[in-house]
């Protein structure tokens, strides 16, 4: 379908309550919202989070990038040409991977509608739902254990705990979310690089007893030789997310033996092209992957669950942002019930709408 225009803008949702992590909290979800528009009249939907603290990116270097330089190059393009337009993005800049993400999403999106076809049976229809697990910030260990608790009454199987902030403490959370949640719920850990090798051992191995599913990025993004000794060193399971950005990276860990798992992002990666990609890879060497999120609205978690439902080998999501939120400014496609998402007919990711004018930084809906 030929590209007739792209566009990008800004929203801002209040969430629910602050969400803290090792690097830091949140409090809004800054987006960008894409727009593709084709020669039918069809117009694809994508977005993306502003990541500084992970790809390097602003809102207003995702919106300068999208709106000045991918846009006008992309125009006249088929929106199913995706290796070209992949390509194309690369060679004009370097990086910028939630810019290029929102882009590819929204394509995907055009395309898939006017082909009059969900997004993941257009990327291989594997599946028709997904369940995701629900992530619990960094707090004190009675206040996670009672919200652990309370989501295990809400239909949540898995929880994704944060921890890296001290260690004797994240011990100290997860056995008291174990006393309060039993041991028939999954439990996975995340530590945004919050520990060192040695510590990182130490620690997981004092929380073997509590049956954890999984440890993510245990230690700083570049330390991949540390990331191995910690994989070949623990019993759980270890999941690279913010060393594996690329296609390349997931060779690099394959080669190193640095991880068990993959956590693939859609604006980390660049979008559904490349985390296509990284799936495939992590597939022919034996590695299942995870679909993530970083605090999104539903624009860009949605093309991530036809993602998942479309690929064989993402095996787990982890696509809970949206259900943070105060306010949902999307309108149309999956929601979460009893923490599955069930995917219908409609083309695309069913998104219809966005109601961006009840959601602009610095004013609208509080």
């Amino acid at each position: 379908m030929k590209i007739t225009k792209i566009r990008a803008a800004a929203i801002a949702v209040p969430m629910k309550k602050p969400f803290r992590v090792a690097y830091g909290t949140t409090t809004t979800a800054r987006n960008i919202i894409v727009y593709a528009h084709g020669e039918n009249g069809l117009i694809g939907i994508g977005g993306t989070a502003g990541p500084e603290k992970v790809t390097g990116e602003s809102l207003e270097s995702i919106l300068y990038v999208i709106n000045e330089i991918l846009a006008p190059a992309l125009l006249g393009s088929d929106s199913t040409d995706m290796e070209k337009i992949s390509a194309t993005m690369d060679k004009i800049i370097i990086k910028n991977t939630a810019a290029k993400a929102a882009v590819d999403m929204a394509l995907y999106d055009l395309s898939a509608k006017s082909a009059g076809l969900p997004l993941y049976k257009f990327l291989g229809g594997y599946k028709d739902e997904l369940e995701t697990d629900y992530t619990l910030g960094i707090d004190e260990p009675e206040i996670m254990a009672k919200e652990a608790l309370e989501l295990k009454a809400r239909g949540f199987k898995t929880l994704k705990v944060k921890v890296g902030e001290d260690p004797c403490k994240d011990v100290e959370r997860i056995k008291k979310i174990r006393e309060e949640v039993g041991y028939d719920i999954k439990i996975r850990l995340d530590a945004n690089q919050g520990w060192k090798p040695k510590e990182a051992i130490r620690t997981i191995k004092a929380m073997e007893e509590y049956d954890i599913e999984l440890v993510e990025q245990p230690v700083p993004y570049w330390d991949i030789d540390g990331l191995a000794k910690v994989t070949k060193s623990v019993d759980v399971p270890v999941m690279a997310d913010e060393s594996c950005h690329t296609p390349q990276d997931t060779i690099i860990l394959i080669k190193r033996e640095a991880a068990d798992l993959i956590n693939i992002k859609l604006s980390k990666c660049g979008g559904i092209f490349k985390a296509l990609q990284i799936a495939h890879i992590a597939e022919s060497a034996g590695m299942e992957c995870m679909v993530g999120c970083m605090v999104e609205t539903r624009a860009s978690i949605l093309p991530a669950v036809h993602l998942a439902c479309g690929v064989k080998n993402i095996t787990r999501a982890d696509l809970d942002s949206a259900m943070y939120l105060k306010g949902d400014p999307v309108i149309g496609g999956a929601v979460v019930n009893n923490a599955v998402f069930h995917l219908g007919h409609e083309p695309g990711t069913g998104v219809v709408k966005i109601a961006i004018d009840d959601f602009l930084p610095g004013g609208g809906h509080s």
